[in-house]
């Protein structure tokens, strides 16, 4: 049973390395594929199930002042930029201040709109509410890469971490 336990244990050590050396990078990659698949679809008229809500809530964010004409393109644009930064992973520290950015205005119609994005405020979300909520992940992800915007990594050996700790 011992052996068992022992290969048990070597197999889940590599795998557990293998995701810390490559998760991160992974994260990256698949967070800029959502990012620039999302912003693709706002280019298209009614293929975003977002588009009506984005809409609105950037005329109330600009006071009317960025007709839909111009403003749904340019967060498709903006969309499209943070995906492609993360998929290159060149200039993180602007691609994840466009991302920071970007989540502030994707959870105003929370506020904006609360009858729109909860069917009982605020435990029911609607689908929008949903698309809005998911955005909690995508926050968390931007923070877990923007951690290692400076060289920081995940370590997978317990040991490392200690000792770390000490110093």
């Amino acid at each position: 049973m011992y052996k068992l336990y022992q290969e048990f244990d070597r197999i889940d050590g590599r795998i557990t390395e293998w995701m810390a050396r490559f998760g991160v990078t992974l994260l990256r990659i698949s967070l800029g594929v959502v990012f620039f698949w999302f912003g693709v679809l706002k280019f298209f008229p009614g293929l975003s199930p977002a588009q009506d809500l984005a809409t609105r809530t950037l005329d109330l964010l600009t006071f009317g002042l960025l007709p839909a004409t111009v403003s749904i393109p340019l967060l498709a644009g903006w969309e499209c930029l943070i995906g492609l930064g993360l998929i290159t992973g060149l200039f993180m520290r602007a691609t994840l201040l466009l991302l920071f950015m970007q989540m502030l205005g994707t959870i105003t119609p929370i506020f904006l709109f609360p009858g729109e994005v909860f069917t009982a405020v605020p435990y029911a979300p609607t689908l929008e509410g949903q698309y809005i909520i998911k955005n909690l992940v995508l926050v968390s992800a931007g923070m877990v890469i923007g951690a290692t915007v400076r060289g920081g990594r995940v370590i997978a050996d317990p040991k490392m971490v200690r000792t770390a700790k000490t110093l």
